[in-house]
C-alpha cells in the first residue's frame, strides 16, 4: 500500500507543486480546496488522487474530508498542512478587523482543525502515528513591513508546531514545520515587481521555483518517524531576509 498524505491548499501554488511532486512518487494524496475544479487540475488525472473539497475552517467539512481520506486509505501517514493567505500591507490601524478576521481564521484556525483530524486519525489508526508538516514562512522569525496580521498568524503556527511535537510523542506523531521565503507563486509574484523593504524604499526582490519546496516537504515527510526536521528554512538565496533581523 502506497504512503499517503493528506495537502492543504492544493489548488494552486505550493500546494498544488508540493501534491503533484508526491504523485509522481507514487503517493496517495488527498487534495484539500475550497474549489473542486482547481483540485482537478491539480491531479491531472493521477488515479492515486483523492479529492477533497472542502472549506479548512469548517470542523465538520475537515473533519468528514479527513474520515473519507482514512475510509479510502485505511490510515493518514502524513499532512501537509498548507493552506493559508494575505492580507493587503499597511499599518495595523489602517487595517479592516475583518481582514484580521479572515486572516486568523485560514491561517490559524484552519491549520489547527486540519491538524486536530489529522492527529486524532493518526492517534487511533493501527499502527500509530504519521507525520504534520505546517506551512509556516520567514515572517514566523522577522516580520515584512506592514504585515502585523499575516506575521501574528505565522508565529502562531510555531507555538502549535511547537505544541504537537511534544504532545504527539506518546503516539508516534512526529511534526516539523518549513519556512518558506519567496517561492514563486501567484502570492508571491508581486515581489518581482517591486515590494516595500524595512527602509521604506520599495524594491525586487529574487525568487525561487516552488519546486524547491516540494522536493524538502517530500523529504521531511519520507523519513521514518524516529527522525524528524523539527524546523527548516527555504529560501531564494539572495533574499534580504538574512538582513531583516
Amino acid at each position: 500500500m502506497p504512503q499517503s498524505i493528506i495537502v492543504t491548499g492544493a489548488g494552486s501554488g505550493i500546494g498544488r507543486v508540493t501534491a503533484r511532486a508526491f504523485l509522481e512518487e507514487g503517493w496517495n494524496v488527498g487534495l484539500v480546496g475550497r474549489r473542486e475544479e482547481p483540485l482537478k487540475e491539480t491531479a491531472e488525472g493521477h488515479e492515486n488522487a483523492l479529492v477533497l473539497p472542502f472549506d479548512v475552517t469548517d470542523e465538520a467539512a475537515v473533519e468528514a474530508g479527513f474520515a473519507k481520506a482514512a475510509d479510502t486509505w485505511g490510515r493518514i501517514d502524513a499532512l501537509f498542512n498548507n493552506a493559508g493567505v494575505n492580507v493587503k500591507s499597511g499599518m495595523i490601524d489602517e487595517v479592516p478587523v475583518e481582514d484580521w478576521l479572515t486572516i486568523c481564521n485560514i491561517n490559524i484556525t484552519g491549520m489547527f482543525l486540519c491538524a486536530r483530524a489529522a492527529f486524532g486519525q493518526m492517534r487511533r489508526q493501527d499502527p500509530q502515528g504519521g507525520r504534520i508538516i505546517n506551512n509556516g514562512s520567514v515572517s514566523a522569525h522577522v516580520p515584512r513591513w506592514g504585515s502585523a496580521p499575516y506575521s501574528t498568524t505565522k508565529h502562531a503556527v510555531t507555538g502549535l508546531t511547537r505544541s504537537l511535537s511534544l504532545d504527539g510523542r506518546a503516539f508516534d506523531i512526529a511534526c516539523g514545520q518549513v519556512d518558506i521565503g519567496n517561492a514563486l507563486t501567484d502570492m508571491a509574484a508581486k515581489m518581482t515587481q517591486g515590494v516595500p523593504q524595512a527602509d521604506g524604499e520599495i524594491a525586487v526582490e529574487p525568487v525561487m521555483d516552488a519546486k524547491h519546496v516540494a522536493s524538502t516537504v517530500k523529504h521531511m515527510a519520507s523519513l521514518p518517524l524516529d527522525a524528524n526536521v523539527q524546523f527548516v528554512t527555504v529560501m531564494a538565496s539572495a533574499m534580504p531576509y538574512i538582513g531583516r533581523g
